[in-house]
């Protein structure tokens, strides 16, 4: 346990400081404070001596330089066994240091130039915090608001802060410090036009730990990206039913994203990961009955992701199924209420109008991490290339392309069966492209028969082609570039398949 006698405080956000610094003060505490902080402390009644009368050096550049000066850094970094060399200096230890930063991310958020974001770049209250928690040994450091209260009390009830206090605030601290820097990074980065940056930063804070990964053995948490834009899960909120697991926060990600992909009111019905069901509608919850509908087997104990607010009609059109946990942009109340009476469902709200961001997507593997943008090229239909004796009708485009659009979220090698805006039926995750037409078909049934069928890649050879002519697909679009390319269009001209290239691939691994 260490005593704490003499505390510098230096901070932007004042939430919760006269309390502490009366506190500090009441238990004889001597308090040091950067010039506005001790202002706002006098205000308040609380004695505190201002940097500058400390160090006999006022403030320079506009309060650019305050606190770099060794009155104040050799007062908390000096260890234990120094004491004696910081005292012949005619200089006193600090036992406590508060500091937070300057609101860089938050001038960045608001839209700051580049120039004025930069003035909120903290260089003072970084080696404050650095030296502090460096010194952990001896010297407690606090950076934010909410650390006050525990702390105060803990000094209150044993006049010191304990040596796993002081370990825990440090590694709070340097968490502060490195996420900072990241942001500056990133932020720069941007500036300079990196899609992919030379040097890659990631600063994530923990939600929440999870029961256990994919399977019991593991471990697992959910950790947010500080610095994301657009809708996303670390955002959202759980209205009702248990936490979240690892595999509901997977399923719940691709419905989210398949929901964010269309204008339209759409629902997605997610297993494993992969759409078990897609289908737009006039209204939410024919969107939604269309897509469970599309596979009612696999749609047991799915995940649903809707891009409108759930109202009566969809709550009700949903409460007869078992369902793992829906996301949605928001619940009327009486949908809420009634959704509220399955006691298993996870209600999760996107809070309010989805928007979509493109960031990066990262895939880590031994010894390092894949990055990848997340853009996708846009699938138009004046883009379409027509490569058969036959043209799709004007229905079949828009068949095909929404097709397409669902194929870019289920896992390789994927086909996609459609009609009227509503997925047949799904084949995913084989080894062979002729597996997933197969697959695509055994799920579809008669329902194969006139329906559009979306590849996520070429065609190696004619026999997808064929397997699709036996389920009674009528058009069909594919990236293109195989050798066989030629074979394939021959196939399909035999069976009387409209067929179009569109140049993209859309493998999801």
């Amino acid at each position: 346990m260490v005593p704490v006698r003499r505390a510098l405080l230096s901070v932007t956000k004042r939430d919760g400081l006269a309390l502490f610094a009366q506190g500090l003060a009441e238990r004889g505490v001597e308090i040091v404070a950067s010039d506005g902080t001790a202002a706002f402390l006098r205000e308040h009644g609380v004695p505190a001596k201002t940097v500058s009368e400390v160090t006999g050096q006022r403030e320079l550049l506009g309060g650019r330089v305050k606190t770099l000066h060794p009155a104040l850094h050799a007062g908390i970094l000096a260890r234990g066994d120094q004491l004696d060399e910081l005292k012949k200096e005619g200089l006193a230890p600090f036992d406590l240091v508060a500091v937070n930063l300057y609101a860089f991310r938050e001038a960045v958020a608001r839209g700051a130039p580049p120039a004025e974001a930069f003035e909120h770049v903290d260089i003072g209250g970084v080696a404050l915090i650095r030296a502090a928690a460096k010194n952990q040994e001896r010297v407690a450091v606090l950076v934010r608001p909410e650390q006050y209260g525990p702390v105060l009390q803990e000094i209150q009830e044993h006049g010191g802060v304990s040596d796993s206090t002081r370990a825990r605030l440090a590694l709070e601290a340097f968490a502060l410090t490195s996420a900072y820097d990241a942001a500056i990074h990133a932020y720069l980065s941007r500036q300079l036009g990196e899609r992919l940056p030379t040097h890659l930063r990631l600063a994530q804070d923990k939600v929440q730990d999870l029961r256990y990964g994919e399977n019991p053995h593991q471990a697992a948490a959910f950790y947010a990206d500080a610095d994301a834009t657009g809708t996303s899960l670390a955002r959202c909120r759980v209205l009702h039913g248990k936490e979240l697991s690892y595999n509901n926060l997977l399923d719940l990600d691709n419905a989210l994203r398949i929901a964010l992909e269309f204008a339209e009111p759409c629902a997605a019905v997610i297993k494993h990961t992969n759409p078990s069901g897609v289908a737009l509608a006039a209204a939410i919850g024919p969107a939604f009955r269309r897509a469970f509908d599309a596979d009612p087997m696999a749609a047991y104990g799915c995940v649903i992701g809707l891009n409108r607010r759930v109202n009566l009609a969809a709550a009700q059109e949903m409460k007869p199924h078992f369902v793992e946990a829906v996301i949605a942009p928001g619940y009327d109340e009486d949908a809420l209420a009634l959704l509220r009476t399955k006691k298993n469902l996870r209600i999760v709200d996107a809070g309010g109008a989805l928007e979509a961001s493109h960031d990066l997507e990262f895939v880590r593997v031994h010894g390092g991490t894949l990055v990848q943008t997340t853009e996708w090229p846009p699938l138009e239909p004046l883009a379409l290339k027509v490569v058969t004796k036959v043209a799709p009708t004007e229905d079949q485009v828009r068949d095909l392309l929404f097709a397409a659009r669902v194929c870019k979220y289920v896992k390789s090698n994927s086909i996609v069966l459609a009609h009227e805006e509503c997925t047949a039926g799904i084949g995913a995750g084989q080894m062979s492209r002729v597996d997933a037409s197969f697959l695509a078909a055994y799920k579809a049934k008669d329902r194969a028969k006139g329906s559009c069928l979306a590849s996520d890649a070429f065609f190696p050879f004619r026999d997808g082609i064929d397997e699709a002519a036996k389920a009674g697909v009528a058009a069909i679009v594919q990236p293109g570039g195989s050798i066989r390319d030629a074979e394939v269009v021959q196939a399909a001209d035999e069976h009387g398949i409209a067929m179009v290239f569109s140049g993209i691939r859309l493998f999801r691994h």
